[in-house]
């Protein structure tokens, strides 16, 4: 079934639209409250991209179909202020990732208009599409040199001799024959990895792809989040810097250690600038290279230890004469996230959460940082759209929408879309407070306090604590599709969001307090959340639940058998129950050697400590009704800790259900399956706390 597109400035598109076309939803929400239907019914905006005279944006924004269950990208574009919307995509192919080429006359974007994806080009109107290039496998990403003669398309190559490879005369067969790790990862079989290929442009066709890592097993850029970021043209476009991480097998599994390393065309010589010496000792994540402006430096993310994912991530720059690397986003005490040089190659704008939100900031090349932005929100997707900046900005309250501003006179952000207004104008969003309180060891925690629309202080509620995941991920202003504090406070909960120890944003010392501790002092925080918030005289404190995903399912699963009759209802999706299964289960061995300090066989005192939280050694103090999640494709957590958690919570006789997707991965991707899980959670909720 089409969906039809909203009347107004994009009514006159109405007419070419392709049979079956998903776009912008006309949805009617009763009773002012959010529901799964209005959540799927939103329009998430993508990625941005800035016309050369920074006069034009050309933005993506994905559509979900319930009934046919599946989503549409589709490209749009308007003027730097927001005006003169058009919609460029009318078929029902998905287009993307759009950038401008050829002095802003074309627009190059991915489609799968042919069957896989490829690169087209289009004018900025939508009309005259030509399909660019026509290779074997499906383009993931692109990156055009500065001239526009040449192009980085990532595409997959065989991870070795597959099975059939071996045996030709089994052509059906289905089995892997596996020799080392990392044989799976997130939510695929690594039969496949990803590469670099570099081709050649003449302005009408793309050709001769060659692969710049050919004969190495090594994958460029790095599964599962990295994208085209990874990559980075020099500015005479001689020279790729790229994020590689080159090691197979084991070594791969147990260790974060990628660099960065520049590719020089004309030679075909690859340089490693993370490792220049046997004096570097950087040995974690190095990711994101960005060449300055006149190219004399370079800049990336980069991680100290190996081994930790949710180290420092902090921004270097490296003197491309000298070889000189400079720590210069010292003053900064949380990760960058996302960076862009500034215009004069003088500093950068950069993003990273501090105190629950997530902010943007100048910073120059000595270190003096100035923060730009203010207020309950979190930025995002900053880039350069001529003297301004060009943004993402979103909420606990709203979805991202795009924002401007000159980070250098004082304006105020201007809002350039409005994607999702004909939905919040007819629903009531529960209002979102901070709440600081102290924990057991005298500390300050934040705690965000979401309330249900239209909050009476003299009625009693129930009360939901919230467990984030990560485990190091911020409890920041995020905006979840499925995590949705909004239609959690519409079905009337009160939810408290604890930034527990062990997230950033709070200094290293928090953020790090919770390896090797995963049933301490994090818990305790929890416990003290969740306590100062029953004092209060509208929370109901005999209608209290607890809810979180992986880590956040962790500490469900742990706090079932600790909460001492606090809570009456339980939700795990995706969590780890048994510590022991889960170090032998899971493929990012770096993750587990970290946090568990090692396999739980080796016998001391981090590992012993660990491996005694472990949440199915309490089951036997079980005594709360538990809905256990979890998707099959999940090789993170696998689905057999949900089904263990389940089965130990029945054989015990304690009320539980199982809710569990054959074709999900860590997350819920498909519209029904999303829906399928808010009326599971809430009809579990509903008949333990109403």
């Amino acid at each position: 079934m089409a969906t039809t597109v909203m009347a107004g400035a994009l009514s006159s598109c109405a007419d070419k639209l392709e049979p079956g076309f998903i776009g912008k939803h006309e949805i009617k929400i009763e009773n002012g409250r959010m529901t799964p239907e209005a959540l799927w019914a939103m329009g998430r905006i993508g990625g941005m991209s800035v016309s050369p005279d920074a006069n034009t944006i050309a933005y993506g924004v994905s559509y979900y179909s319930v009934p046919e269950n599946k989503s549409h990208r589709v490209l749009y574009t308007m003027d730097a202020k927001g005006k003169r919307q058009r919609m460029l995509t009318t078929t029902t192919a998905n287009e993307g990732d759009a950038v401008w080429i050829k002095d802003g006359t074309k627009l190059a974007f991915l489609s799968n208009a042919s069957g896989s994806n490829q690169l087209w080009e289009m004018n900025p109107d939508g009309s005259e599409r030509r399909q660019l290039t026509n290779t074997a496998k499906s383009i993931e990403g692109f990156a055009f040199s500065p001239d526009e003669t040449k192009v980085i398309l990532v595409m997959t190559v065989q991870n070795g001799p597959s099975t059939i490879d071996k045996h030709p005369d089994l052509p059906l067969t289905t089995g892997r024959v596996i020799n080392d790790l990392m044989y799976k990862h997130w939510d695929e079989w690594v039969d496949e990895i990803p590469h670099p290929f570099l081709a050649d442009f003449d302005g009408d066709i793309v050709t001769n792809p060659r692969d710049i890592l050919e004969g190495e097993l090594y994958e460029s850029p790095l599964r599962p989040f990295g994208g085209m970021e990874q990559f980075s043209w020099s500015p005479d476009g001689n020279t790729i810097a790229y994020t590689c991480r080159k090691k197979c097998g084991a070594d791969y599994a147990k260790s974060t250690d990628s660099d960065i390393y520049l590719y020089n065309i004309a030679t075909g010589e690859t340089t490693n600038i993370c490792k220049l010496s046997a004096t570097d000792k950087n040995m974690g994540y190095d990711t994101n290279p960005q060449f300055s402006p006149d190219g004399t430096m370079i800049a990336w993310q980069s991680m100290e230890r190996n081994g930790y994912e949710s180290d420092w991530n902090r921004l270097y720059v490296m003197d491309l004469a000298t070889g000189e690397k400079r720590f210069v986003s010292r003053a900064f005490d949380s990760n960058v996230d996302e960076f862009v040089w500034t215009p004069d190659g003088r500093g950068f704008y950069f993003t990273g959460v501090w105190h629950g939100v997530s902010m943007i900031y100048s910073l120059d090349l000595a270190g003096n940082l100035t923060q730009l932005t203010t207020g309950q929100y979190d930025f995002g997707g900053i880039t350069l759209m001529g003297d301004q900046i060009l943004c993402k900005r979103h909420s606990m309250e709203e979805a991202d929408e795009i924002y401007s501003f000159h980070p250098t006179k004082g304006d105020k952000l201007t809002q350039l879309t409005t994607e999702n207004k004909h939905i919040y104008d007819q629903i009531e969003r529960g209002k979102v407070e901070p709440r600081w309180v102290k924990t057991t060891d005298g500390k300050d925690m934040l705690v965000w306090v979401i309330y249900p629309p239209h909050f009476d202080k003299n009625k009693k509620y129930p009360t939901l604590l919230f467990c984030e995941g990560g485990p190091q991920s911020p409890v920041s202003q995020f905006w979840s599709y499925r995590w949705n504090f909004q239609i959690m406070a519409a079905n009337d909960y009160i939810i408290v969001a604890p930034n527990r120890r062990g997230l950033p944003g709070f200094g290293l010392e928090w953020n790090e307090a919770i390896s090797g501790d995963y049933g301490g002092q994090c818990m305790k925080d929890y416990l003290t959340a969740i306590d100062d918030m029953a004092q209060e005289p509208y929370v109901d404190a005999d209608r209290l639940g607890c809810v979180g995903a992986s880590f956040g399912g962790f500490s469900v699963y742990w706090l079932a058998g600790h909460h001492d009759k606090r809570f009456k209802a339980f939700i795990s999706h995706s969590g780890i129950f048994n510590l022991e299964q889960q170090y032998l289960e899971t493929e990012e061995m770096w993750f587990a050697n970290w946090d568990l300090g090692g396999a739980y066989w080796e016998k001391n005192k981090m590992t012993e400590h660990t491996y005694s939280n472990s949440p199915h050694r309490f089951v036997d103090k079980w005594d709360t009704p538990i809905l256990c999640i979890h998707g099959e494709k999940d090789f993170r957590i696998l689905a057999s800790q949900g089904m263990a958690a389940f089965n130990a919570a029945i054989l015990r006789g304690v009320p539980a259900q199982l809710l569990v997707y054959p074709d999900e991965n860590h997350w819920i991707l498909r519209p029904q399956n999303g829906i399928l899980w808010q009326r599971t959670y809430f009809e579990w909720l509903d008949k333990w706390l109403k």
